[in-house]
């Protein structure tokens, strides 16, 4: 009787909110095992004593990336600051391990690198601005919707303590929008008076704004608009961690599918 063979995971991160989720749920799930855990505040620590995880199995906890790759991996989730993130995956890619990137805040200049070492490697980088569902839908009705509504722009919210501006999910979006051209600007942002500033920052051709207060979880939100209507998509968080797990585990799945960089979770669905 074969037995079958489960995906190895290494993540990054391992002991934030959003990932602390995701190690709880893949030592539920039948088709993946996880292997080991980078987290520098708790270097040499068992993650399963860590978070109380539904296992017996000990789970080392790593300092550096390099020294959790030498426990055998097939995929890294990278879910830890933009600094150090890219240096990650690279580590990652060149050691023959695929890439789930959940870390916001990485450039497009960034990925323009990952790409590179991973079509070198012949390894898969699946670059995730939100794991969640609803994004997901969110960035593809706005894609179709720029292609009928010529004017738009982008508002992302979060906490007061979220550091990253704009978010990743933002700035994946901004990337997508991109790929359609540049919204109508009927008034050149260099035309304008007054502080030019409160236009946003200019991403890819298109205004985009950050909203930092606390009562925020997460939120992005594009705006279309034409004469006389205007269309708004919206996607809120809530404090749980929950609809973020789903996606990534999707991904994790997905990942060794095809060769190089993609971004965006629906580009390894059925959508």
């Amino acid at each position: 009787m074969s037995t079958m063979k489960k995906i190895r995971v290494c993540i990054a991160g391992a002991t934030g909110w959003a990932a602390s989720e995701l190690c709880r749920e893949i030592v539920l799930t039948d088709d993946l095992e996880l292997v080991s855990a980078v987290s520098r505040k708790n270097t040499n620590k068992n993650l399963t004593e860590l978070l109380s995880l539904s296992t017996n199995k000990n789970i080392p906890i790593y300092g550096t990336i390099e020294e959790a790759l030498t426990i055998p991996c097939d995929v890294l989730v990278e879910y830890t600051a933009s600094d150090i993130a890219k240096h990650h995956v690279i580590a990652a890619i060149n050691k023959g391990v695929n890439v789930v990137i959940g870390t916001s805040g990485l450039l497009d200049i960034d990925y323009t690198e990952i790409e590179t070492i991973a079509d070198k490697n012949q390894k898969s980088v699946l670059a995730v601005g939100n794991f969640a569902i609803s994004v997901v839908l969110l960035n593809r009705f706005a894609e179709i919707a720029s292609k009928y509504m010529p004017h738009w722009e982008i508002i992302d919210y979060a906490s007061h303590t979220k550091i990253d501006t704009p978010s990743g999910s933002a700035m994946e979006l901004a990337n997508r929008l991109s790929i359609t051209g540049e919204p109508i600007k009927p008034i050149p942002l260099e035309n304008m008076k007054g502080i030019k500033e409160t236009r946003g920052a200019d991403i890819n051709g298109m205004q985009v704004h950050s909203v930092r207060l606390p009562g925020f979880t997460l939120s992005l939100e594009a705006i279309f608009g034409l004469e006389d209507e205007k269309l708004t998509i919206k996607h809120d968080a809530g404090k749980s961690a929950k609809p973020y797990t789903v996606g990534a585990i999707l991904a994790i799945r997905k990942v060794g599918s095809f060769i190089g960089l993609r971004r965006g979770l629906d580009s390894v669905m059925d959508l």
